[in-house]
């Protein structure tokens, strides 16, 4: 297939994109490095696609983009491009979220229902429940964000099912769950204990670390979206989840394990858009998409240790050399 692919060098996209390489896809990649964090991460995403034989990279923001032409020879659209983080998005700061998360995801789905493309799978999150009451949370559950950051994902998710009612665009969102491992963002959670405990210093925690949440291996995210690639239906919203709800509390012994370090933790003030529990029903992915987590929470927090040891001595190194 020929594909695209917005959002390529960020954490999921650039991970999706070497599967579909793997597979035997061309990949048409769109990225526009927002300056959310380091640019120099997202070309490390990136350094094992640019010398692929059938990957293309554009940089460019979607919003600026001639769609229609870069639709032409395209099967299936993946659109992960959006500015991401829940606290964040207060502020002044909500006119990128506006831009990069509705804007974008309007003028992609306009050119796309005067073109070819057999499917549209849409990057949605589970912040669309908000505070839910209902755990776990179905797909039918209320929708009510709790933050500015969530209300632009679900609103894409509507501009999806009306561009599906009203022209009958192939288009299905996936609702991920506090996705985690390797190249996973330097504002996420795992990202930040692990780097404080790199530079031996106190983890922060917001709030009394007895929030729960339903944490996903990257590689389980992928083998979902690939799967709702081929047996996804348009329309539909599925949760992709790693199918635990876990306490923040409860992952530091983990981290002790899998570092060799014995860490403080400063609890902080709850952060405003923060909710108290995540947690996913899979039983509709399970059934229409065929998905099913694989890896535990100890095999993913000791891949992105070592990734993230891995690229911060690198880049020691470069800022050194």
């Amino acid at each position: 297939m020929r594909v695209l692919l917005t959002g390529v060098a960020g954490f999921i996209g650039s991970h999706l994109a070497e599967r579909l390489l793997a597979e035997g896809h061309h990949v048409t990649g769109v990225d526009c490095f927002t300056d959310y964090y380091a640019r120099w991460i997202k070309e490390k995403n990136l350094a094992n696609l640019l010398p692929h034989p059938a990957f293309t990279f554009i940089e460019a923001d979607v919003n600026n983009l001639d769609l229609s032409s870069l639709l032409k020879e395209i099967e299936i659209v993946f659109h992960f491009s959006a500015q991401a983080g829940v606290r964040a998005s207060w502020g002044q700061s909500f006119d990128e979220y506006l831009h990069h998360n509705i804007a974008a995801t309007q003028k992609l789905l306009e050119a796309a229902h005067k073109s070819e493309v057999k499917k549209i799978i849409y990057a949605s999150s589970s912040s669309v429940y908000g505070a839910c009451q209902e755990l776990p949370m179905q797909e039918t559950s209320p929708c009510r964000p709790y933050s500015p950051y969530g209300v632009t994902k679900l609103a894409g998710e509507h501009l999806c099912l009306l561009y599906y009612k009203n022209y009958g665009l192939p288009c299905l969102a996936l609702r991920f769950f506090t996705v985690y491992g390797p190249r996973q963002r330097p504002d996420m959670a795992f990202h930040k204990f692990f780097r404080s405990i790199l530079t031996q210093q106190p983890l922060n925690v917001f709030g009394n670390g007895q929030q729960t949440r339903d944490f996903t291996y990257i590689e389980d995210i992928i083998d979902g979206v690939l799967a709702a690639g081929h047996h996804g239906q348009p329309g539909e919203v599925y949760n992709l989840g790693g199918g635990q709800q876990i306490a923040l509390n409860e992952v530091f012994p983990y981290l002790e394990k899998i570092t060799g370090s014995q860490i403080k933790i400063n609890y902080t003030h709850p952060q405003s858009g923060d909710v108290p529990h995540t947690f996913a029903a899979i039983d509709k992915a399970r059934k229409e998409l065929g998905y099913q987590p694989r890896f535990s929470l100890e095999e993913g927090l000791k891949a992105e240790w070592e990734w993230l040891k891995m690229l911060y001595n690198k880049e020691d190194e470069k800022r050194n050399g």
